[in-house]
């Protein structure tokens, strides 16, 4: 077999159909079922899909990977991924690596806060709500809904943490949130099952905050706490972490650096060259439902990534 110093990472979140969960924000769903079916089909004949502990010896002792070598990822354990995506890459004789926000296994009282606001903005009978920094935002036809939940969100985003939290329960709260517990993330049974099954389980903060949106020694708590629930509920952890929506900045590297961890997944698209890629911001390539069959199938070759690059760099028209 021809060797390797070449990786692609895929981030998926959620498979699902679209409806299937209407109280979950679907801009979550990475494919469908019938087309992660066939993107685990094309990975299988075409691929080959590594283990997250064949990245780390990679990484540690040199070793060459396969030739068009692929780590499949999921971020959030999200509940379909036991359902639906893990019997689909099993079937296909795959592996895939599992990253928890360890707050919220056996919690199902406790939502993303993309999902929360998306039921909220979804289900309110309110015609408006107010923001102050952002004026009020209409809540009329869906379309209309949907873009007032958009706005609201890259707001959120932009915000210290503990400060886009309490926006979150504020709006709910005007919104007449449904207080219904939906569990929404896989419980530790679960993901001690999935780890015999020889799914990775990975951390991925405790409560899922922006680590550039918090203090540094929150972005440690959150960093070396999550290694230890993963380690305390299923027994080993590898030193490897997921960056939440990606975010990342120096003082987080270090972090993972002083703790000791050896890989750090951003979201950067791109192709990772291993010996020259900083192992703690390995780029990924993420999939979402624009990424069609024969997108996902360009989105794997390497041109694909100098293509996205150039169009980057083309001045605007």
């Amino acid at each position: 077999m021809t060797r390797s110093s070449s990786l692609r990472i895929l981030t998926y979140h959620r498979v699902a159909d679209v409806g299937r969960r209407p109280r979950l924000d679907p801009r979550l769903i990475s494919a469908t079922p019938a087309e992660f079916d066939k993107q685990m089909g094309h990975l299988a004949k075409n691929y080959q899909v590594v283990s997250a502990t064949d990245v780390l010896e990679a990484i540690e002792f040199g070793r060459p990977l396969p030739r068009r070598a692929v780590l499949v990822t999921f971020d959030d354990a999200y509940r379909d991924f036991a359902e639906v995506a893990w019997p689909i890459v099993n079937r296909h004789g795959l592996t895939a690596t599992l990253f928890v926000p360890t707050a919220y296994p056996n919690h199902p009282e406790r939502g993303f806060w993309w999902d929360r606001l998306f039921r909220a903005f979804t289900y309110t009978p309110r015609s408006s709500v107010v923001e102050p920094a952002v004026g009020e935002l209409p809540l009329g036809p869906p379309e209309e809904r949907y873009a007032s939940l958009r706005r609201m969100q890259i707001r959120i985003k932009e915000l210290p943490h503990e400060e886009a939290m309490s926006l979150v329960d504020e709006l709910c709260e005007q919104l007449g949130e449904n207080g219904d517990a939906v569990p929404t993330v896989l419980d530790w049974d679960e993901l001690r099952r999935l780890d015999r099954e020889d799914v990775t389980i990975g951390a991925h903060t405790r409560w899922h905050p922006l680590l550039t949106r918090v203090p540094p020694q929150r972005v440690r708590e959150e960093v070396v706490g999550s290694q230890a629930d993963v380690a305390e509920a299923i027994g080993h952890v590898l030193p490897m972490f997921s960056y939440p929506n990606g975010s990342h900045d120096d003082i987080v590297v270090d972090v993972l650096e002083k703790e000791s961890f050896r890989i750090g997944l951003t979201q950067r698209a791109g192709l990772n060259d291993l010996r020259t890629v900083p192992a703690l911001r390995l780029c990924r390539t993420n999939i979402t439902r624009r990424s069609t069959f024969p997108i996902f199938r360009v989105r794997l070759h390497p041109w694909a990534d100098r293509l996205d690059r150039w169009r980057k760099r083309r001045p605007a028209a």
